[in-house]
C-alpha cells in the first residue's frame, strides 16, 4: 500500500494533545472570529469574503489550491459561517480554527487524564539515574540496536545528526538532559508568542500541561541520543493550541531540516487542513489535489499519539489513516496494551505500540519525573524512526518505507476479547533492534 507523504506521522509526539476548550460561541471549541477556507481558485477570494462577511485580506495562507485563515467581520460564530458555506462550489472545504490540547490533560470527556509524579519513592524516577536506567530501553532492545546499527542517531553516510522536531508545550532548553542535543536556536520556534524562544511557561504541579513538551523531548533525547531536537511550541500554558499553529509548525519543521516529527496531540473530530498536509503524496499532491509549495520536496516522518480514552473512539489526527501516517498507542512494562490506550480493532487504525506507562523523563527546572500516556509512547517511536533513518540512507527510501518497516519488524502481541475494548487485539510493539537489523524496502 502506498503510504509515502510529505509528512509521515508516527505515533502523536503529536501522544495525544488536542483538548476541548470552548470560547463561549455556542460551545465552539475554536478560535472566535476566524474561519479556515480552501478555495478552488484564488480569484474567488474577494467575492467569497464579501458574501460571507469576511475580511478579504487573509490573516495567513498556505498551499495550492490556497487555504486561507480569514477574519469574520460581522459577529457570526465560526460554526455559523462554516454552515453557511456548505454547498458553495467555489469552496473545497471550510472549517473552524479548532482548539487542540494535550491528551494527558485531566478533565477531557474523551480521554483519561494521566498526570506526572516527581520522584515516586516506590519506583525509579526523580533523578538522572532513574532517567537513564528505566525499563523501556531494555524492553525495546535499544542498546542492542545502537550496537547493530553502528550509530545512535548520526547518519552513517555523512555523520550528520538526524533532526527530530518536537511540537508541544515548549521545552526547558536549560535542562541538563538537553545539553548538546538541540539544533541551533535559529531553528527553534514559538508560534504561541511569535518568536524563537520556545521555553515552557507555567508552574509545576499547578498547570497540568506544564512540563509536557520537556518530558516528550527528554524521551526523544534518551531514545536517539546523537540526533538533534528541534523544539517548536504550539501549545499554550493551559495545554491548548490552534489548528493553524500546528499546521504551521509542521511546515516550519520541514523547511528547517527536520526529518522526523512528533505530535502528542489529538481530538475526536477530523480536521481538514491538517489532514491535507499529512496526506500529501510523494509527488507533493494529496488525494484531493492539494500541494504545499512551502515545503517543496522536504520529507518529514511524523509520529502521532493514539489517545488515552481506553475505548475504541477514533482520535485525530492519529485516526486519519492518511498516506504515511502511523499512530502509536501505549504498552505496559509487562508488554501488554495499556488499559487507557485508545484502540479500534475494526478500523485497524492503531497498529503500533510502544511503552507509555511510568516513563521517566525531564521536567522543567532540572527535575525528572514520571508521566503516563500515549504521548510518552509516540516519541519513543519517533526516536526509533530517527535511528532507522540514520542507519539506512538509500535515496529511494521515503518516509512511508521507514514507518512500514517499524510495523513490520515489531513484536506481535495478540489477546482474545481483551477488556476494556471487548475485542480481539492484535498489535505490533516497536522493537528497535529488529528495526535496524534489516533495511526498509524501497517500495512505491
Amino acid at each position: 500500500m502506498k503510504r509515502t507523504v510529505c509528512f509521515t506521522i508516527v505515533g502523536l509526539v503529536l501522544s495525544g494533545i488536542f483538548a476541548i476548550a470552548a470560547f463561549g460561541q455556542g460551545g465552539c471549541d475554536c478560535v472566535p472570529e476566524q474561519v479556515i477556507v480552501q478555495l478552488n481558485n484564488a480569484s474567488d477570494l474577494q467575492a467569497v469574503a464579501t458574501q460571507y462577511h469576511l475580511d478579504p485580506t487573509p490573516i495567513s495562507q498556505m498551499a495550492q489550491p490556497p487555504i486561507y485563515l480569514l477574519h469574520i467581520n460581522n459577529g457570526q460564530t465560526p460554526p455559523q459561517v462554516v454552515a453557511a458555506m456548505t454547498g458553495d462550489t467555489r469552496i473545497i472545504f471550510p472549517e473552524v480554527n479548532r482548539i487542540l490540547s494535550q491528551m494527558e490533560r485531566p478533565g477531557l470527556p474523551w480521554t483519561q487524564g494521566r498526570s506526572w509524579a516527581i520522584g515516586r519513592s516506590w519506583a525509579i524516577g526523580g533523578s538522572s539515574k532513574g532517567y537513564s536506567k528505566q525499563y523501556f530501553p531494555w524492553r525495546i532492545r535499544l542498546n542492542e540496536a545502537f550496537a547493530a546499527a553502528g550509530t545512535r542517531g548520526r547518519r552513517v553516510d555523512n555523520g550528520q545528526p538526524i533532526v527530530v522536531a518536537v511540537l508541544d508545550t515548549g521545552i526547558d532548553y536549560n535542562h541538563p538532559a538537553f545539553q548538546g542535543h538541540l539544533v541551533p536556536q535559529s531553528d527553534w520556534l514559538d508560534l504561541v508568542d511569535g518568536d524563537n524562544d520556545p521555553m515552557e511557561v507555567g508552574t509545576l504541579r499547578v498547570d497540568p500541561a506544564y512540563g509536557h513538551g520537556t518530558h516528550v523531548a527528554g524521551i526523544v533525547a534518551l531514545t536517539v541520543p546523537d540526533a538533534k531536537i528541534m523544539p517548536i511550541r504550539i501549545l499554550k500554558q493551559d495545554g491548548s493550541g490552534e489548528l493553524w499553529m500546528i499546521t504551521a509548525g509542521l511546515i516550519w519543521a520541514a523547511q528547517h531540516g527536520a526529518e522526523v516529527a512528533n505530535l502528542s496531540i489529538g481530538f475526536p473530530e477530523d480536521v481538514d487542513v491538517l489532514h491535507e498536509l499529512l496526506a500529501c503524496a510523494d509527488d507533493g499532491v494529496s488525494p484531493n489535489g492539494t500541494t504545499f509549495p512551502e515545503i517543496g520536496l522536504h520529507r518529514l516522518a511524523v509520529t502521532v499519539a493514539a489517545g488515552n480514552g481506553g475505548d475504541t473512539r477514533l482520535i485525530y489526527p492519529a485516526a486519519n489513516q492518511a498516506d504515511g501516517a502511523l499512530a502509536v498507542t501505549s504498552s505496559t512494562r509487562y508488554d501488554e496494551l495499556s488499559i487507557f490506550s485508545t484502540f479500534n480493532p475494526d478500523r485497524r487504525v492503531y497498529r503500533t505500540a510502544a511503552p507509555g506507562e511510568d516513563i521517566v523523563s525531564a521536567l522543567p527546572g532540572g527535575r525528572y519525573g514520571m508521566w503516563t500516556g500515549t504521548s510518552m509512547a509516540a516519541p519513543i517511536v519517533a526516536g526509533v524512526v530517527a535511528l532507522e533513518k540514520a542507519r539506512y540512507t538509500t535515496p529511494c527510501l521515503a518516509p512511508h518505507n521507514y514507518l512500514e518497516h517499524i510495523e513490520d519488524t515489531g513484536v506481535r502481541r495478540d489477546w482474545s476479547n481483551l477488556p476494556p475494548w471487548g475485542h480481539n487485539v492484535r498489535i505490533q510493539r516497536v522493537d528497535a533492534l529488529n528495526a535496524v537489523s534489516s533495511s526498509p524496502a524501497c517500495t512505491p
